[in-house]
């Protein structure tokens, strides 16, 4: 880049002062911010974190793990290596890469999985997913490519960025500049503030991916560190304008966005604090049930219906990860004109309705827990109806469908104690046999013993496998949801994994040869 000459430096200075002399408003009607923007965009730096991230953005992915384990060894932590990873991947990216952004939502659960392993191994997911990264950012063009830039922030009054509704509206102009700009504003003042607003413009759709960016990307601001919230919540501004200009994509979610709003008033949502009721189990099968087997609408307000009787939002929230797990034991698998060399006809991992599905509720309430009132049951009401819209995704099959296992599956087992289920689930699991890993699994969690030993059988496949991009999440997707759910339903997320799991086997995932050579385990 030519350094800028005298008059360039002096015009963008004087283009600053005017902003801040005639207030951001003014300046965005009069065009100034915009060509202010644009003359201004530096790059991006992170300080301390700048030569990690540079070396993870310029070295061949080749090098790049034998470079990392050096590091591990000379007193470097995983959360070092995860958070200059993220900072690289979002600064390449900015949540307009499909591999990028779906690499970058793996990494907080491929950190969240070293912590379940013995210390030799822990560094093996986090380094499967880092070669995936490192590749990616390669193939993309490497730090001379980046997507995110430096957004500087016109001098404005407090309280006039324009309500709290100011991002969704100019998401909804898609209008990427002035978008970054309220979301930089909110953040200098506060970034539970800004994600709560960012909230907002997420409940305008309810595509999988734009929902569960925004809640990995806080998870890897929690990680980082809260000074770099906006880099990590810009992607969520990005990814949300480019689909707002998709016209297919705005007449798709046009219903959703007109009931919404409806339903926070009708049930009176935002005039009085949330409850905290509890539900028997009669109770929350009931409630998740009549969410599945739901219109999309009739889903939405009975979700807006339980909050206004009181009921708690973790009881809700787990009523809809109960619902979305039935589209993983009911599915009949991929079709066979949906089928690729990754996604087998019949497989159900992957981006599959199920998978997406229930990371796209886990990501509805986790978001609630953490989010302002009005959010909290936005949330849980666009969760309520995404589930119901899934489950219609090939018309009433789902509901049609019986969920696994069935009883002839279980006639497949030729085992009884649980180490013997143990090693059957195995054997199904490297067979690819979706059914009989299912029926052991349900065997053995009618022996009432630990499920760790079974999350410690499926783990190192969530690692080993590439999935389709979708191992480390859902496998992290599935180990919450079976910490939150009573006991009476968990084990049918357990279920779950395990058909998945069966159905990735076979795909080893890039990289992961390679961080077993290297770590030596």
């Amino acid at each position: 880049m030519n350094p800028r000459t005298r008059r360039e430096f002096l015009q963008q200075v004087g283009q600053g002062m005017l902003v801040a002399g005639i207030g951001y408003g003014a300046a965005l009607d009069l065009g100034l911010t915009r060509a202010w923007a644009e003359e201004a965009a530096a790059p991006l730096s992170f300080g301390p974190s700048e030569p990690l991230v540079r070396l993870l953005q310029d070295t061949h992915p080749e090098k790049l793990l034998p470079l990392l384990a050096a590091r591990l060894k000379s007193g470097a932590s995983l959360r070092e290596l995860v958070s200059a990873a993220a900072l690289a991947n979002v600064r390449t990216f900015g949540g307009e890469d499909y591999i990028g952004f779906h690499t970058m939502m793996a990494l907080v659960p491929a950190f969240e999985m070293a912590g379940e392993l013995p210390e030799p191994r822990q560094a093996l997911p986090v380094f499967k997913v880092l070669y995936r990264n490192g590749n990616r950012i390669h193939e993309h063009g490497g730090h001379g490519s980046e997507v995110l830039h430096q957004v500087p922030v016109a001098s404005i009054e407090p309280g006039a960025s324009g309500g709290e509704e100011a991002l969704r509206d100019a998401i909804r102009r898609k209008d990427l500049a002035e978008s970054e700009q309220i979301l930089a504003r909110a953040i200098r003042q506060s970034p539970a503030e800004a994600y709560n607003q960012l909230l907002i413009a997420i409940e305008d759709g309810y595509e999988v991916h734009r929902v569960v960016m925004p809640h990995r990307a806080w998870q890897l601001s929690e990680l980082v560190g809260k000074e770099h919230a906006e880099t990590m919540l810009r992607q969520s501004v990005h990814y949300c304008v480019n689909l707002e200009k998709n016209p297919n994509f705005t007449n798709f979610v046009a219903p959703a966005r007109e009931l919404l709003p409806k339903l926070l008033d009708q049930y009176k949502l935002l005039s009085r604090p949330l409850g905290t009721k509890q539900a028997d189990d009669a109770t929350i099968e009931t409630l998740s049930n009549s969410i599945f087997r739901s219109t999309r609408e009739q889903a939405a307000e009975a979700a807006a219906a339980a909050l206004a009787e009181g009921f708690s939002v973790e009881t809700l929230g787990e009523a809809l990860s109960i619902a979305a797990n039935q589209l993983v034991l009911r599915d009949s698998g991929r079709p066979a004109g949906m089928a690729s060399k990754e996604k087998p006809a019949g497989s159900v991992h992957g981006d599959s309705i199920g998978v997406h599905a229930c990371d796209t509720v886990n990501a509805w309430r986790n978001m609630a827990l953490v989010s302002n009132q009005r959010n909290a049951a936005a949330c849980l009401i666009l969760g309520a109806y995404q589930v119901a819209n899934d489950r219609t995704a090939r018309r009433e099959d789902f509901a049609q469908w019986e969920p696994y296992p069935l009883a002839e599956h279980f006639e497949k087992l030729r085992e009884k104690s649980a180490e013997g289920l143990l090693k059957e689930a195995d054997g199904a699991i490297r067979e690819n046999d979706q059914a009989r890993a299912c029926a052991a699994v349900a065997r053995y969690a009618e022996l009432g013993l630990s499920s760790r030993p079974m999350f410690d059988l499926m783990l190192p496949y969530a690692i080993s496998e590439d999935g389709a991009l979708h191992a480390e999440k859902y496998y992290r997707t599935v180990t919450e949801e079976f910490a939150a759910t009573r006991p009476a339903f968990r084990w049918r997320q357990l279920l779950a994994l395990a058909r998945v799991t069966a159905s990735e086997y076979g795909h080893p995932a890039p990289g992961y040869a390679e961080a077993k050579g290297i770590l030596g385990v």
